[in-house]
């Protein structure tokens, strides 16, 4: 009986692990400030927000802020709304200092 609720523990925790990761996994493959718009405007709303939070923190060398990030949100999907180029990077969006100080 102790086998199988050893086993059974193991088995939550590396459900727990997996799941876990997962944002981890997205984070690292996310191409951050590289992102194509054509691909950004395919994102979920979760995957945008990784996507504009890595961009931040490679711009600015450290995690954004909640505000930074919806801002930066607003002004990739204004750039990627009105891009003619669908290959244009995110990174091409004009904050206009309010987040990145130029």
């Amino acid at each position: 009986m102790n086998a199988t609720k050893a086993r059974t523990g193991l088995m939550i925790a590396a459900a727990a692990l997996v799941l876990a990761g997962c944002t981890e996994i997205e984070r690292t493959l996310n191409q951050g400030g590289d992102t194509p718009c054509h691909e950004y405007v395919q994102q979920d709303q979760k995957t945008k927000r990784v996507t504009i939070t890595k961009f931040l923190e490679e711009q600015l060398g450290r995690e954004p802020t909640g505000t930074n990030v919806d801002l930066s949100i607003a002004a990739v999907n204004g750039l990627c709304g009105v891009q003619a180029n669908a290959d244009t990077p995110i990174e091409r969006a004009d904050l206009a200092g309010i987040v990145i100080r130029k």
